[in-house]
């Protein structure tokens, strides 16, 4: 039953064949007939769809469905009988919307036996009124603009037909879904936007160039600055760093030895001597 509806606005035959199923299992339950009769109208079956309403109205009791019974009639080609059927029940007992129902099928009716004049009576009804607007509303209105087109009164009937678009934008309004904001945004010529680009890329190529050869130079200015005969002074460097590092172990080793230190300087206290004895007496001063 669920599916049914689901479906009977988008896939009217997938749709009656869910109420095929449904009435197979609940073949007693007055919705169920419902339904069933209502998807077989969907699908152009009004032969069962008729059937099937007789059955609902039996079982229900009902006359909400009458305006449907009536097109069904039509439907089969036979529209005495549906106005007989619109007729056999007292319409001030019906709620307002099957009012209005069955008056738009009646008056259908009356168009198929070409009888105009009295299709437009079928639809001056109370509801009817220009002024106020209900959920049956936009479907009355257009159908009483299509009957005065029939009657050739074109105006009125483009009045009418406004009054029930105008009906329907105030009873059915655009879902939040359905409304588009729409942005103005102004976009660049491709071209300008390439000449406006070109300039700033080739100032930037020319401050790389310039950092390039900013630091060429710098490197060229530093091999300049250092000395023909740069390796011999490097080695004398060398050479007076590791003697003054011999002098300090050397001393280091006194300190911490002062027997050997005693023996170091006799022995340099007898090189002296034989310095001198190697060079002769010293001449005394006498």
């Amino acid at each position: 039953m669920v599916a049914a509806s689901e479906y009977l606005d988008s896939d009217p035959e997938l749709a009656h064949q869910h109420a095929l199923s449904a009435a197979r299992r609940g073949g007693r339950i007055a919705v169920v007939r419902e339904t069933l009769a209502i998807t077989a109208y969907a699908t152009g079956d009004f032969a069962l769809a008729l059937r099937e309403l007789r059955t609902y109205r039996r079982i229900s009791g009902s006359n909400d469905q009458l305006p449907l019974m009536v097109d069904s009639e039509r439907g089969v080609g036979r529209p005495d009988r549906a106005l007989e059927v619109g007729r056999s029940v007292d319409r001030a007992e019906l709620p307002a919307a099957v009012q209005v129902g069955l008056a738009i099928a009646m008056s259908g009716a009356r168009l198929d036996l070409e009888q105009p004049e009295l299709a437009l009576a079928e639809l001056e009804i109370p509801q009817l009124d220009p002024d106020r607007a209900f959920s049956y509303s936009p479907a009355l209105f257009s159908a009483y603009a299509e009957v005065l087109e029939e009657l050739g009164r074109g105006p009125e009937a483009a009045a009418w037909r406004a009054r029930a678009d105008r009906a329907d934008e105030v009873l059915n309004p655009p879902t939040e879904s359905e409304l588009v904001e729409i942005f103005e945004v102004e976009l660049e010529d491709e071209d300008e936007a390439d000449e406006a680009q070109r300039p700033e890329s080739g100032d930037e190529s020319d401050e790389v160039s310039d950092a390039v050869d900013a630091a060429s130079g710098s490197d060229d200015a530093t091999h300049d600055d250092l000395p023909e005969d740069f390796g011999a002074v490097l080695e004398e460097d060398v050479a007076a760093v590791l003697a003054e590092g011999e002098a300090l172990e050397r001393g280091e080793a006194l300190d911490a030895d002062p027997e050997a230190a005693d023996g170091l300087d006799a022995d340099e206290a007898d090189d002296d001597t034989d310095e001198d004895g190697a060079r002769g007496p010293v001449p005394s001063e006498d």
